[in-house]
């Protein structure tokens, strides 16, 4: 469905919670970013700049991690701030994910595993309520992300 159904209430956790995530939109980035190339190391291929990589410390210290983290959450930031609103909110996915899928290619199994991280780090850093309060917009975000790659014949 096209659709979202968030209430007043979950938009407002979810943001709250998401807002802890990004004061540190870097060094939180790019820790999602280590951790998934870490316990993932397939998911490097996709980077060719990445490839060489091999301790968590030199990804770390990566100027291209950093930066890709800081994208990534830059990107569910504009989500979450349209959660209220699904046609601003696709107006993001949907080139997001036509890009992933047409130009970059990436197996769209790797969005459910960035937004697990994301989970993990939430409940590490700031507790279960703040990560339960995060699940929904991450399930939003990924089923929205494979509609796209289903429209695009992957």
């Amino acid at each position: 469905s096209t659709t979202m159904s968030f209430s007043e209430a979950e938009v407002q956790s979810a943001r709250g919670a998401w807002e802890k995530m990004y004061v540190d939109a870097e060094d939180n980035g790019t820790t999602v970013l280590v951790r998934m190339f870490t316990e993932h190391p397939d998911t490097k291929s996709y980077f060719t700049h990445f490839k060489g990589m091999d301790s968590a410390e030199e990804m770390k210290q990566s100027d291209q991690v950093r930066g890709h983290g800081k994208k990534v959450f830059t990107a569910i930031n504009d989500m979450v701030q349209h959660l209220d609103n699904s046609e601003a909110f696709l107006g993001i996915v949907n080139p997001l994910g036509k890009k992933h899928a047409t130009q970059l290619k990436i197996d769209p199994k790797n969005f459910r595993i960035i937004c697990d991280i994301i989970l993990q780090l939430m409940e590490e850093k700031f507790g279960g309520d703040c990560k339960a309060s995060f699940e929904k917009v991450t399930n939003e975000i990924c089923t929205h992300l494979n509609n796209v790659y289903k429209e695009e014949g992957w």
